[in-house]
């Protein structure tokens, strides 16, 4: 029986049920003072603590879909290659093309010389225009040390996690500096400035990178401040096809809807099981103010069956089963797409809505990113 089998949960919350059952039945006649009665209790809490952990967890686990399989949870999934595939040609052909394992490679502590291994920075972004901020982390290549580049501009990517994940989790967690480095070592990657950061600049609330009216104007905030921070404190190229935007659940979210929303700003974007609509939760505000059109314009399927599509490319990965219903999403949304919008996409078998599906989709994304990212007047 699978993890997230109906089956395994009703055992499993059956099985905590008899356990406490048993525990205060028996709970009299451990009562005694002998150290056979201790042991006893001690034994029982603990069953009983156990049987109810299960229970919640694998609750919890149906949800919120954080591993979708045994070999999810315990790591001893499929590491086989990452397939990328483009939205079938005017032929009917399906492309298919192999780029990168799905393991990730990068890792471990970076170098202490930034011209080996790039460097990491801790920064705090404030909004000159929308008066928000957000503290995150940015990554800088080897090259951007190295006296041959010293007169180089790079390409930059805007990377933000899941709400409500913190920036660091993109250097602990996901290590996206050490999967680019280890790209960038093996010729699978340009040197790229990474900017890691969270999808909301109006905490505790999750914005969903909207500008809400009368409040937070966080689409804004991504859209113009965060890259004129950057262009002002980086040795980056202020030029559109230089720019890229990519995130994990809402962070996906938003860089599918920035980039549809703003191809002049991002026409590249990566969404890591990303979803297609703004989330209605507690920590969502009312962002739309009661406008319907606002509404709908957040709705990206809507966007793609009403509004002129817009010249940017995408990437969408995730998995056929264990995230909900992720894959028929999906697969509705590459359905909707024409010209000039390309879309290329990637699942796995399986694997559920964290970090660990998210790991072995990273380095295949970034290389094809980077494939797609140009600085005007410099090789890639």
């Amino acid at each position: 029986m699978g993890l997230t089998s109906h089956k395994v949960l009703a055992l499993t919350v059956l099985i905590a049920v008899v356990v406490m059952a048993g525990t205060v039945w028996l709970w009299p006649r451990l009562a005694k003072k002998s150290w056979q009665a201790v042991l006893g209790r001690i034994g029982a809490l603990l069953a009983t603590q156990l049987a109810v952990l299960a229970a919640l967890g694998l609750v919890a686990n149906n949800y919120f879909a954080f591993y979708s399989s045994w070999d999810d949870l315990l790591g001893t999934g499929d590491n086989g290659p990452v397939v990328i595939q483009n939205k079938a040609d005017a032929s009917g052909r399906l492309q298919v093309e192999t780029i990168g394992q799905a393991a990730v490679q990068g890792g471990g502590a970076l170098g202490r010389d930034p011209r080996q291994s790039g460097e990491i920075r801790e920064i705090r972004i404030d909004g000159a225009t929308t008066r928000l901020s957000t503290e995150g982390y940015v990554y800088l290549p080897p090259q951007y040390f190295q006296p041959e580049y010293a007169h180089r501009q790079f390409p930059v990517v805007i990377i933000s996690t899941g709400f409500p994940g913190i920036a660091k989790n993109l250097v602990t967690r996901l290590n996206y500096p050490g999967a680019a480095l280890k790209l960038l070592q093996e010729g699978r990657m340009q040197p790229t400035v990474m900017v890691m950061v969270r999808p909301s600049p109006a905490l505790p609330l999750d914005t969903e990178c909207e500008d809400i009216p009368g409040g937070a104007q966080s689409d804004t905030y991504f859209t113009k401040d965060v890259p004129s921070a950057i262009q002002a404190s980086f040795r980056v190229s202020p030029a559109p096809q230089a720019w890229a935007f990519m995130g994990n659940s809402t962070g996906g979210y938003c860089a599918l809807k920035l980039a549809m929303r703003h191809p002049d700003v991002f026409p590249t974007a990566v969404s890591l099981s990303g979803y297609y609509n703004a989330a209605d939760d507690p920590t969502v505000p009312d962002l739309f103010k009661g406008s319907e059109q606002r509404r709908h314009e957040a709705d990206l399927m809507w966007r793609l069956k009403n509004l002129p599509q817009p010249a940017v490319s995408v990437l969408l990965a995730g998995t056929r089963e264990g995230d909900g219903d992720y894959r028929r999403d999906t697969e509705s949304f590459v359905g909707a797409v024409n010209p000039p919008m390309k879309v290329s996409y990637s699942m796995l078998k399986t694997g559920g809505h964290n970090f660990e599906t998210w790991s072995k989709l990273l380095p295949s994304s970034l290389e094809w990113l980077s494939q797609r990212l140009a600085v005007p007047g410099q090789p890639v």
